[in-house]
């Protein structure tokens, strides 16, 4: 039965609002896979590094607008990218032979809060039992690659447990001086909850001691959030506002 206002034996399916069908004609960046329009990889820099860079990014983690990922390789020569749910191990999902896993480090998503164990650093190392690790300074100086998880809280954590040889990195966590840049674009659930792009600046710039690694990175950052801005107001189907995240109460009712 046709649709008011439209035509017998069109298909609102295969034939989408003007603006919508305008969208999904715009092409893709090869590069960082965001439309044309929101694409600033012609500003990346490349940076030096001795760290290698693995991010794994959750399947379904859709947001091409707002996502960092892709850009955040852009910056490094020894970074890789992977889509997927769980990998055998870490030379697996790096494609290539891993000598001591214990030497990379992976953002820990358990409860232990930088602020509670140490206020004034911005990059901890934790034990197994998600306490600080003694000997913080010879720890991470011996890091020489970071794991990030690419997605939402829940898909980041979904990455975690699918990957037990994440067992055998060195967990870390991350006290930021600042919330993410993100503001009002995209609520994080943490205080401390960063995007990928700003938790490798915080990071990569803490391993390697190198304040300009982080100033580069969240200058890209700025850059991204200020084209998708811009394209919001001039081509909004490009750049849709993003969903409000459901939050559980997991206050207790009252029983009655």
């Amino acid at each position: 039965m046709p649709t008011p206002g439209s035509t017998p034996g069109s298909d609102p399916a295969r034939h989408p609002p003007e603006g919508v069908a305008d969208a999904q004609a715009v092409a893709d960046c090869p590069r960082c896979h965001k439309p044309l329009p929101l694409c600033i990889c012609d500003s990346v820099t490349p940076l030096q590094s001795r760290l290698s860079l693995l991010i794994l990014q959750h399947p379904q983690e859709q947001d091409r607008a707002l996502g960092t990922a892709r850009l955040t390789a852009l910056h490094f020569a020894n970074a890789v990218v992977k889509v997927g749910l769980s990998w055998p191990s870490l030379a697996k999902a790096l494609g290539r032979p891993v000598a001591d896993p214990s030497r990379w480090a992976v953002l820990y998503l358990g409860s232990a809060k930088a602020a509670a164990l140490d206020p004034t650093k911005e990059v901890i190392a934790l034990n197994r039992k998600g306490e600080a690790a003694e000997n913080q300074r010879a720890i991470l100086e011996r890091i020489e690659g970071v794991v990030l998880l690419d997605g939402t809280w829940s898909q980041a954590k979904a990455l975690w447990w699918r990957n037990p040889w994440m067992l055998k990195c060195q967990r870390v966590i991350l006290g930021p001086k600042r919330p993410s840049a993100y503001g009002e674009l995209r609520r994080e659930p943490r205080r401390d909850g960063l995007s990928t792009l700003e938790a490798a600046a915080l990071l990569i710039a803490a391993l390697e001691k190198r304040p300009d690694t982080a100033s580069a990175l969240q200058a890209a950052f700025g850059r991204m959030l200020t084209r998708f801005r811009e394209v919001q107001a001039s081509t909004p189907e490009l750049a849709p506002r993003p969903k409000p995240r459901r939050q559980r109460d997991f206050r207790r009712r009252r029983k009655a």
